[in-house]
């Protein structure tokens, strides 16, 4: 009977991580309608291929190289105990029974539900480089970026690396992964340089609209319930009674941050441009979402509101500030997933998780951002020395769609024909 209750619990872990992992991989979808929502019309088709396609090279490099660099081994280390092939083992019956609890999910479904977390990361960057990076230049550095940058320093803090034994704590990836996603989009921005029209040479911010709020909207939906997985899924079990509450706590306090902040984005808004703008409150609630990531199970609902809220104030702050100093992000992702991560690092320093400490949370920051920017800066350097990495002024002003596609997502409305 005992046995059975081990199988039993074994498979429901088992088959919650894959539900969770498959909500996180539905995340995708949301960043491919956001992105695509907030860029012009004539560079959707570019922007929604690349969304397509970086999941599936995140997907082939972690299984390639990615999983056994972060979970390879290195207890307390900085380099991996390995660098190519895959890790993934599952469990036999009798070495779960043997473990007395410790093996409780399918080693398959862990490698599933951490890969589609690397294409998150990488979802990060298409939105900043949006409309005038070359889509081949982009699919390059996602290689580089998810089958080694990324996984290298998840290996630090997931894989059981000196920033684990250092104490550094994120629950499900303020920082190893949009922290990682921010960096390495902001060392591809300050490269890339911003969209031609956006500045003038006195200073002066042109706004770009984008093309289309409702998928904007539906992108940031779709990624708030995806977040339950991603929050959700990282507690790893579910089979008893203490780590279902938790789940339940966390779902509660990752929806209760995404409130706070899409709340505080909006009031800020209106006050700082007196109308209630809809990417600010879109997101807003990114950034509640991106800041409870860090520590979703230790704030009672009130807190976790709060933690959002001030990510909801800084967002609108964040995007501000990155238009003065002319850092051209078309989704304002280098402001939700970098500062706002930052901020969610820390916040854990006020949260009910006793073996947290400033140290520990600035060390981890401080190292993520330099690991991330400095190796994205060198990949980005070497891809624009050798291929490019943006388009002509011409293909940019045609829309990037004709010349790195062949095709338009809107034709009838591009050529005026509707």
């Amino acid at each position: 009977m005992e046995n059975d209750i081990v199988q039993l619990k074994y498979a429901l872990d088992t088959f919650y991580f894959l539900v969770t992992g498959a909500l996180v991989m539905w995340m995708a979808a949301g960043f491919a309608m956001l992105e695509a929502g907030l860029v012009r019309a004539k560079n959707t088709s570019e922007i929604l291929t690349k969304n397509i396609a970086l999941y599936a090279i995140a997907c082939t490099m972690y299984l390639l190289m990615g999983y056994t660099i972060m979970y390879g081994g290195s207890e307390g280390g900085i380099l991996p105990d390995g660098w190519f092939g895959n890790s993934i083992a599952n469990a036999s019956v009798d070495e779960v029974l043997a473990s007395g609890g410790d093996t409780y999910y399918a080693g398959a479904s862990d490698f599933f539900f951490q890969v589609v977390f690397v294409a998150t990361a990488m979802s990060i960057v298409s939105g900043a480089v949006a409309e005038r990076m070359k889509l081949w230049a982009f699919l390059a550095f996602a290689m580089v970026m998810t089958g080694f940058i990324y996984p290298m320093q998840g290996m630090w803090k997931w894989g059981g690396g000196f920033l684990d034994a250092a104490g550094f704590q994120d629950f499900a990836g303020s920082g190893v992964v949009h922290l990682c996603g921010a960096s390495a989009a902001l060392a591809g921005v300050l490269l890339l340089g911003p969209r031609r029209g956006k500045y003038t040479k006195d200073g002066k911010v042109n706004a770009i609209p984008g093309c289309n709020m409702p998928l904007v909207a539906l992108g940031m939906f779709i990624l708030w319930i995806g977040w339950f997985g991603f929050n959700g899924g990282s507690e790893l079990m579910v089979s008893n009674i203490d780590e279902a509450n938790a789940v339940a706590d966390v779902f509660v306090n990752t929806n209760a941050a995404a409130c706070g902040g899409l709340i505080a984005a909006l009031i800020t808004s209106h006050f700082m441009f007196g109308k209630a703008d809809l990417t600010m409150a879109v997101n807003g609630a990114l950034a509640g979402l991106v800041a409870i990531t860090a520590e979703p199970l230790m704030w009672g609902g009130i807190g976790a509101t709060l933690v959002g809220a001030v990510g909801g104030v800084l967002v609108v702050l964040a995007v501000v500030f990155m238009d003065k100093v002319k850092i051209d992000d078309p989704v304002g992702a280098i402001s939700v997933h970098g500062v706002v991560g930052i901020w969610g690092l820390l916040a854990v320093v006020l949260s009910n998780n006793e073996d947290v400490t400033l140290g520990g949370q600035l060390l981890g920051i401080a190292t993520i951002f330099a690991w991330v920017f400095v190796t994205s800066l060198i990949t980005w350097s070497i891809l624009k020395a050798v291929i490019g990495i943006r388009v002509g002024e011409q293909e940019e002003y045609d829309g990037v769609d004709i010349s790195e596609c062949g095709l338009e997502a809107y034709p009838e409305f591009v050529n005026g024909k509707v």
